[in-house]
């Protein structure tokens, strides 16, 4: 099993950028794919990008492509999201998540584990 716990989030102006962090537990994370998920009040939770274990693939939704960026440190453990160019509609609570399959995916219910969550607003 894993534990993931995402850092991070705050409050932004539009235009903005924030790194979001999401540590994780275990010895064995270099063999997760991993992905970011956001849900905003009233909304369905919305894939918003997946990194492959090695690094070497990378998703994203249509929504932030050329504004957001993954990476991955498989020595610290640790996943990150860079966000740039920040939006109102950005606002969400960002969960990170991890799957055991190789590829990463669009799809939540593909993801056994799960972080808390971290608040990122996006004020205009």
């Amino acid at each position: 099993q894993v534990q993931l716990v995402e850092s991070g989030g705050g409050l932004v102006q539009a235009g903005g950028s924030l790194r979001l962090s999401c540590a994780a537990s275990g010895r064995t994370f270099g063999r997760y794919t991993m992905g970011w998920f956001r849900q905003a009040p009233g909304k369905e939770r919305e894939f918003v990008t997946g990194i492959s274990w090695s690094g070497g693939i990378t998703l994203y939704g249509d929504s932030v492509k050329g504004r957001f960026t993954i990476s991955r440190d498989n020595a610290k453990n640790t996943v990150y999201l860079q966000m740039n160019s920040l939006k109102p509609e950005d606002t969400a609570v960002y969960y990170c998540a991890a799957k055991t399959r190789d590829l990463p995916t669009a799809y939540d219910y593909e993801y056994n584990y799960w972080g808390q969550g971290t608040q990122v607003t996006v004020s205009s």
